[in-house]
């Protein structure tokens, strides 16, 4: 029996970058490629998205960065070939940001996103990091505020398009967007920036 043409040719850096750069997104997230990291890996691929941004200015609602490395030396924390990194930021309203399980919810809505587009994954790791703030002096009006931010990383098997969706859906979550939720008003202003 012949093995399965796949199995035969491990997918190139170009196809898998197509893959990518063919991705459609929700109206609700602009995504643009940015500059690769370097240093990395030989090949990298690198993703912005914005939730709703104005005018060309940083979103109030949430950001992302989606980075594809791919190593044919294959490092050994890696497991693999390819690696995928991702950044998901968004503000909090302050008494969600005191919730001890905000960090656990962030991670668990990104292995939904991945397991619901059957986007086989090993080797994670990441880190959910809360932010508490409040403004002083010149910054007063800007009150008190809170920040969600996750990065994380993982070894991606078969088609690289449903991890791209998958960080899509965690970025739309973050900021209070989850899935079905297009065209819908935002409620408040209970996002501001911080920095």
């Amino acid at each position: 029996m012949a093995d399965h043409p796949l199995a035969q040719a491990p997918m190139s850096f170009a196809a898998a970058a197509e893959q990518v750069r063919g991705t459609v997104f929700r109206d609700d997230l602009t995504v643009h490629e940015i500059a690769s990291p370097t240093g990395l890996a030989p090949d990298a691929l690198a993703l912005a998205g914005d939730v709703r941004p104005e005018d060309g200015e940083e979103s109030v609602y949430g950001t992302g960065r989606f980075v594809l490395l791919h190593d044919p030396d294959e490092p050994t924390a890696w497991n693999g070939p390819w690696r995928i990194v991702c950044f998901a930021q968004a503000p909090l309203e302050p008494d969600l940001g005191v919730d001890p399980l905000v960090a656990d919810v962030a991670w668990s809505w990104l292995t939904d996103a991945l397991d619901s587009r059957s986007a086989g994954f090993h080797s994670a790791s990441g880190t959910a990091t809360k932010t508490l703030s409040k403004g002083f002096g010149s910054l007063a009006e800007e009150g008190e505020g809170a920040q969600l931010e996750l990065r994380a990383s993982w070894s991606p098997e078969g088609a690289i398009g449903p991890h791209v969706k998958a960080w899509a859906e965690l970025v739309c979550m973050l900021a209070g967007l989850p899935p079905g939720s297009e065209g819908i008003e935002m409620l408040g202003t209970r996002r501001t920036r911080r920095g």
